[in-house]
């Protein structure tokens, strides 16, 4: 009986030497390049990460690089970004900060006259977001090695504002897809300026 049992162990031992080191909660087929792969049963739930404040996430001893908790302080899922070869130069990152999620916008041109000196009439539109889209696909110039085109959000990812507007132009509104419409006062001395700014929604 200890020889069948001797022989089993060992053929359990062979047999664990070409597993693979991979765990999946509610699957039997884990994804290939995944070491922990949970899936919901349902597709009803998430993962819920440990919670604690700033000064519990501080306290952590030796925080190793890549580290993730959700700040109740900053409502945000915080990072370890150190590694040991250059401790103290990043520390913790918020990563779902909210007021790093936005973006100003490209500039671009307000059309102001019909091109003889006339004063356009009417309401005027723009499309930010294909302004935006067209920009970030199709940069002028790029650095060497850079991809070609820099990754932008979808149209329905994004909020649209305008947080300063030249006097020589009235903004009227901004639909809820990024189309800006505006009416033309008056010339400018030389451009008109509009802050436009993108946040993430």
């Amino acid at each position: 009986m200890n020889k069948i049992l001797v022989l089993i162990a060992i053929c359990l031992m062979l047999s664990m030497e070409n597993a693979s080191a991979q765990i999946a909660v509610n699957s039997d087929s884990p994804d290939a390049s995944a070491a922990l792969d949970i899936q919901a049963v349902n597709n009803n739930r998430g993962l819920l990460i440990p919670q604690m404040t700033t000064a519990q996430k501080l306290a952590i001893a030796n925080p190793a690089p890549g580290l993730l908790v959700y700040d109740t302080d900053y409502n945000c899922i915080s990072q370890y970004k150190d590694t040991p070869s250059n401790p103290g130069v990043f520390g913790w990152t918020c990563q779902t900060l909210f007021n790093r999620h936005f973006l100003y916008m490209p500039t671009i041109n307000i059309p102001t006259s019909d091109g003889t000196g006339s004063l356009l009439t009417g309401t005027r539109s723009i499309d930010l977001y294909n302004v935006y889209k067209t920009g970030f696909e199709n940069p002028s110039v790029k650095s060497a090695g850079a991809p070609a085109s820099i990754p932008y959000f979808n149209r329905d990812q994004l909020y649209y504002y305008v947080t300063y507007c030249d006097p020589c132009i009235t903004v009227t509104g901004i639909s809820d897809s990024g189309n800006l419409s505006y009416t033309v006062n008056a010339l400018p001395n030389y451009d008109a300026f509009v802050n436009i700014v993108f946040l993430v929604r």
